[in-house]
């Protein structure tokens, strides 16, 4: 199995010896370590590119998202994911405006680390299950912004069929088991995630489902969240 290459960002030592320790022998091969964003971005570097960036959230949310910007410019295949401490609204929606694969805390362990991991490899979205609770409870509500939404959005004319496709959506359903649902075709269905992303001003499957929760559509509830919550 042809092995990833991984490359760490962040700022503690001991932190890096660890997670190349858990890789060892695994398909995730640290190839490239730094302390700061700055140490990669700004020396130019014929090495193999990575697949994978591991890293945690600068305390500058404007920051991050310039240099995800940059990576992805220098890197157009790369997956990046964020390991943190903790769950911020901040720190989410700069995570989100950046477009990061997933979002993990850091006391997860080892194995769930390597299948979460996985799963982003593999094109999936991947953030802790706590989520959808904090989300459902209003934890995550940032009172600079608009109530009850992440990020700048704006009030969206969503039809009726949009709206059910947003519930489908938290219910963890693919493009072809939600046609199946509605008894429309798949195309149709894409039609509609196309429109609907527009409108509700967000990037992904993943932050239309957070906006979903976000702004009352409850179909599914907490658990419409396994889709992109998995597995911890």
């Amino acid at each position: 199995m042809t092995p990833f290459v991984v490359l760490v960002v962040e700022r503690s030592r001991l932190f890096r010896e660890g997670i190349k320790r858990i890789f060892q022998g695994s398909q995730f091969d640290v190839r490239r370590e730094a302390s700061e964003f700055d140490e990669i971005l700004n020396v130019h570097s014929d090495d193999t590119p990575p697949d994978l960036v591991l890293t945690d959230l600068s305390e500058n949310g404007a920051q991050f998202v310039e240099q995800m910007t940059t990576l992805r410019s220098r890197y157009p295949k790369v997956r990046v994911v964020v390991l943190t401490d903790r769950i911020s609204s901040s720190s989410l929606a700069a995570a989100l405006d950046a477009a990061i694969d997933g979002y993990l805390l850091k006391d997860m362990s080892a194995d769930a680390l390597q299948q979460s991991l996985r799963l982003v490899m593999l094109g999936e979205k991947v953030f802790p299950t706590g989520l959808a609770h904090l989300l459902i409870a209003g934890r995550l509500k940032d009172p600079s912004r608009p109530a009850g939404r992440l990020g700048q959005l704006n009030t969206p004319g969503l039809s009726d069929r949009e709206v059910e496709i947003l519930g489908c959506l938290l219910n963890g359903m693919s493009n072809k088991v939600i046609a199946n649902q509605l008894r429309i075709s798949e195309g149709t269905v894409k039609v509609h995630l196309k429109g609907i992303l527009k409108k509700i001003n967000v990037r992904n499957r993943t932050q239309a489902a957070i906006w979903a929760i976000n702004n009352g559509i409850h179909q599914g509830g907490s658990e419409g969240m396994k889709s992109f919550a998995r597995p911890y």
